[in-house]
């Protein structure tokens, strides 16, 4: 990574205060991998009988990491399991290589954390295409293991970042038949983020107790409507991994409980709209809610359009109000639309009704919204009960800035 990076105008004030999620333990440490002078490796311990599920990107290109993540996540198993990541360093587009890296990286967690190899998961984020250094990654894992600690989950959110410029976390409790579960999850992910599982980098922790099939569906369900829903920059990563380990340390059977999935539902949503908060260069958070539609996929394909249009994107960064760009990206779309059934918001300012400019509109009014942090387009298509919400950020020059120095 090239200069250092600003704080993103569009982040949490700090960092929460992540509960304990008793069954895993965290540590950290500077390997060296390609930053200096800070942590770029965590190591998570699971307790032995840990449910553990996953999501993982559909690129062609995808990493070795997750190649080996996705022959392993269904397995079922009474012993511990460790999750490994580096930043720095994707290894992917490694050939035999990447492979014979992973192979080195699972072989030696497992030895340390006397686990078995088939429990190892590990994630790779940073340069594509650079040979994985995976020897100070093992060098290291002595360190690691002696570090292991319940508390260290905010360490743990520091050490997966890369263009990132705030750590992101999130947690959430619920009641289930009179006892409390937890849940505590962190992300990393700023740049090269569409939908395509979670295009980014994604750790969530409960002490819940859920079967693994169980675990994987309900983890399968939120992601389509919270990580496959955000877009920064339309660009997909090959090395995208979302992973959630049950321990089930709290004694606490979630199977059936709509309170627990609800509440997964918001972290997860939560930790995808710090990302989109994260974009490079970003100074708006935006929200696309399209209604009427021929259907459900229709509406996504309507609002994804909208959320990935340079043009509208840079529009947004000019606080540029160009309603006639949103018409655009419909009719660019591929789904079905009818220009004279279309009516578009700006927050709360109709824009364009039926297929023309709204009497009421101010233009004055819709450049007042587009000042703000948060900006809301809203699109009616007038076509059926078709819905979809997505998320995106606004298009600045520091995109360009921080991409272009990034291998630098």
């Amino acid at each position: 990574m090239g200069k250092s990076l600003s704080v993103s105008p569009l982040a949490p004030a700090q960092f929460p205060d992540l509960p304990v999620i008793e069954g895993v333990r965290f540590a950290t440490t500077a390997a060296g991998v390609k930053y200096q002078g800070r942590t770029d490796v965590m190591l998570a311990l699971l307790a032995p009988g840990s449910a553990v599920a996953g999501s993982f990107t559909r690129s062609a290109t995808r990493a070795a990491p997750v190649l080996d993540c996705q022959a392993k996540i269904s397995g079922v198993s009474d012993e511990g399991a460790a999750i490994l990541v580096n930043s720095g360093n994707a290894n992917a587009f490694t050939g035999k290589g990447g492979v014979a890296a992973v192979e080195a990286i699972t072989a030696a967690v497992a030895k340390a954390c006397d686990v078995p190899q088939s429990r190892v998961f590990t994630s790779s984020t940073g340069v594509i295409g650079e040979p994985l250094p995976y020897e100070r990654i093992t060098a290291v894992l002595g360190d690691l293991t002696a570090k292991l600690d319940a508390g260290s989950i905010a360490e743990a959110a520091k050490a997966i970042m890369t263009t990132d410029t705030f750590p992101k976390g999130a947690s959430a409790s619920v009641e289930v038949d009179g006892k409390t579960v937890k849940i505590a999850g962190i992300a990393k992910g700023s740049g090269m983020i569409a939908p395509d599982m979670a295009t980014m980098l994604v750790y969530i922790f409960t002490d819940a107790q859920i079967e693994q099939r169980a675990l994987q569906n309900i983890v399968s369900i939120h992601t389509d409507g919270t990580f496959n829903c955000i877009t920064v920059d339309s660009d997909t990563s090959t090395s995208d991994s979302l992973i959630m380990a049950a321990t089930g340390a709290s004694g606490v059977d979630v199977t059936e409980s709509e309170a627990f999935s609800d509440a997964l539902h918001t972290l997860m949503l939560d930790l995808a709209h710090q990302v989109v908060r994260d974009g490079e260069g970003a100074t708006k958070f935006v929200e696309i809610a399209v209604t009427g539609a021929a259907n459900d996929a229709d509406a996504k394909t309507h609002a994804m359009s909208i959320a990935n249009s340079p043009l509208i994107k840079t529009a947004i960064a000019g606080q540029d109000p160009n309603w006639g760009r949103v018409v655009m990206a419909i009719g660019k779309s591929g789904a079905a639309a009818d220009r004279d059934r279309l009516s578009i918001r700006f927050g709360d300012i109709e824009v364009a009704k039926d297929g023309w400019r709204s009497p009421s509109y101010s233009e004055e009014a819709a450049a007042a919204h587009m000042k703000g942090e948060n900006i809301v387009i809203g699109v009616e298509l007038g076509l059926g009960e078709g819905t979809a919400t997505v998320w995106t950020c606004d298009l600045t020059h520091g995109y360009i800035e921080i991409n272009a120095d990034y291998r630098s």
